[in-house]
């Protein structure tokens, strides 16, 4: 029997992913999200670039030769891009840097990027490529729907919501520099199961946000 190949890994982890009602959004879309919440909201992403930049720049570290170390570096790289662009949002929410860097995070919506900081030291290359591929779409779905309600609803600029916009579309060639990594991890005797139970593990904590961001509306 040959080596498992990432494409049929990455089509078994996509199948995998069922999408489940967001509350948060349904009520965004409707306009009955409070200025507070929003405020929340930036405080939680935050602190969550914060924490996913030091794990992509570790994962780079730990994972140096390529095609990893190469993603992983730009990976780093794009949420220091995205923390640029959060503060517009913040502030036309009413919040300013001095607000994101004092605010205290809700511990359940900080659970994926725990999780991402767990998988730098523990997780494998495949695993954690693998979940970050297949969550991709589940993220930049509910930020481009997190942008149109903005701007519809709230009528926030489009500055203010290039946050957003930024991560409703995958990188150029992420997609095909994603599969190489997890078909090198796949060759160095990786675990494809342990890659699968990664990606289930982090759709949970993308969920899991936005279950804490709903909480009490």
């Amino acid at each position: 029997m040959g080596k498992p190949a990432a494409k049929e890994l990455i089509a078994t982890a996509t199948d995998e992913i069922v999408v489940v009602p967001n509350r948060f959004l349904d009520l965004l879309e409707d306009g009955r999200v409070p200025r507070e919440r929003l405020q929340r909201f930036a405080g939680e992403q935050y602190w969550i670039l914060r924490s996913d930049q030091r794990s992509f720049a570790a994962l780079a570290a730990r994972f140096p030769d390529p095609p990893a170390g190469e993603m992983f570096l730009s990976l780093s790289g794009g949420e220091i891009q995205a923390q640029r662009l959060l503060l517009p949002f913040a502030h036309a929410v009413g919040v300013d840097e001095a607000y994101l860097r004092g605010y205290e995070p809700d511990p359940m919506a900080q659970t994926y990027p725990a999780f991402l900081a767990w998988s730098a030291i523990n997780g494998t290359l495949s695993g954690i490529t693998l979940a970050m591929l297949t969550n991709f779409g589940v993220w930049g779905a509910y930020c481009a729907r997190t942008a149109d309600a903005l701007a519809s609803r709230y009528g926030l600029a489009d500055d203010a919501v290039g946050f957003f916009r930024y991560f409703s579309k995958m990188p150029p060639g992420f997609e095909e520099q994603a599969a190489a990594v997890i078909q090198a991890g796949l060759d160095a005797g990786e675990d494809p199961a342990m890659a699968l139970r990664m990606a289930r593990a982090l759709y949970r904590y993308e969920i899991a946000f936005w279950e804490a961001m709903a909480e009490g509306l």
